[in-house]
């Protein structure tokens, strides 16, 4: 009898079987749950489908899904303020996420847009026919939009259906040399987006915190970040985070934000965990004024090299020793996995120091190399970055940007 190793076959029933699982885990939740919301009726939808049938001055309003945002910015640019603070108010939801609407008047509707969800949810925790966990979540809802009305905050994008989506600026968007968005990872929400404790593992604290490095690092630089809550994160890490169903819908809606900055300024995505599949998955398709992609405890970028992102962009990984996801398969089958680990020399990302961080969502905590390598990034500084090795590879052919803003 032939002696052979029957090692790999083993390693293909067990991928099979895997996948089998999945074809059933998907048949039972995910498909059916994507089939049973076709058509429902939502805030944000609701809001749109008014606007659809609306009119100004006489005329008929122009398509809120125009792909092209320019359009709907010389419409918006031929009105008078009094006419774009009525369709703010009229169609709060519509406005507050419309690409190519002034970026001024979006932070104006989304916070109408919050103070009548606020008030819905103030209703809904004195609701006895809702169960003591339904008020209670309710006033967490609530509080969560009084929060995101405070002072002077600026919103971007808000919609309070399901586990709710939102976006958040720090800085003059407008007048940004250099604009820096972070993706976030699973189990971001209304909910997470900020925390209390644990402050730099949510959007808004790993936004505010690049924003201040950024500043620190350049004085002079005109930056803004934005903290990107804007998609359908997946919830835990079951299937939705193992495929990159999630992935595809994100990636739409960060290539879409992209497009519709105003000006012309530089970008830098700062892509952490499950974010940085949303940042793969949309990387051959974002505008060339995406200067950077930087990913952090990335999963993979559902690609074997950074070659295969066909983006014009730098692309930069980085992961402290302590960060889990290393020990997660860098692999993808039948849809399952996310692919090579942008660490690997073979994946050709360049490699980043990430001394002083601790875990997987450290990345972004001061004092960190990680911040302040994702600082100097965002300025545009690329040979005051710090290389994960004690050498100048992962600087090797850059110098520093001379025009900034300049795509």
């Amino acid at each position: 009898m032939t002696s052979f190793d029957s090692t790999p076959q083993l390693n293909v029933w067990r991928m099979l079987l895997a996948l089998a699982v999945v074809f059933v885990m998907l048949g039972t939740t995910g498909w059916t749950a994507v089939r049973n919301h076709r058509g429902a009726t939502t805030p944000l939808a609701a809001s749109l489908s008014a606007w659809e049938r609306g009119h100004i001055g006489g005329h008929r309003l122009p398509d809120p899904d125009d792909t092209k945002p320019a359009r709907l910015a010389h419409f918006f640019a031929s009105l008078d303020a009094r006419q774009r603070a009525r369709l703010a108010a009229r169609y709060p939801l519509a406005v507050g996420n419309m690409n190519g609407a002034p970026v001024q008047l979006r932070y104006r509707a989304n916070h109408i847009a919050l103070d009548q969800a606020r008030k819905v949810e103030l209703k809904r925790m004195h609701d006895d026919r809702l169960s003591p966990t339904g008020q209670h979540e309710a006033g967490r809802r609530m509080h969560r939009y009084e929060d995101l009305m405070s002072g002077e905050r600026h919103i971007l994008a808000f919609d309070p259906m399901g586990s709710g989506r939102v976006a958040e600026v720090f800085g003059d968007l407008d007048r940004a040399e250099r604009v820096s968005v972070v993706v976030p990872g699973v189990d971001t929400n209304l909910l997470t987006f900020q925390r209390t404790n644990r402050t730099y593992s949510a959007p808004v604290g790993m936004a505010k915190s690049l924003h201040s490095a950024e500043r620190a690092a350049s004085p002079e630089t005109r930056t803004a970040v934005i903290a990107w809550a804007d998609y359908t994160a997946p919830s835990g890490l079951g299937m939705d985070a193992a495929t990159g169903i999630r992935a595809e819908e994100g990636a739409v809606r960060l290539n879409a934000l992209v497009r519709a900055l105003p000006g012309r300024s530089g970008v830098a995505l700062y892509c952490h965990s499950y974010g940085s599949v949303v940042c793969g998955v949309a990387a051959h398709s974002l505008p060339s004024r995406v200067s950077d992609i930087a990913v952090a405890g990335s999963p993979g970028m559902r690609v074997e090299r950074a070659a295969q992102l066909h983006t014009s962009a730098r692309v930069w990984a980085v992961r402290d020793a302590d960060d889990w996801i290393e020990d997660v398969p860098h692999l993808e089958v039948g849809g399952l996995g996310h692919g090579a680990d942008p660490m690997s020399a073979e994946f050709g990302a360049r490699v980043l120091s990430a001394r002083g961080a601790r875990g997987h969502t450290g990345y972004f905590v001061p004092g960190t190399d990680s911040l302040r390598n994702f600082a100097e990034i965002g300025i545009g500084a690329y040979r005051a970055v710090r290389c994960a090795q004690e050498d100048d590879v992962c600087r090797e052919g850059l110098s520093d940007t001379a025009e900034v803003g300049r795509a």
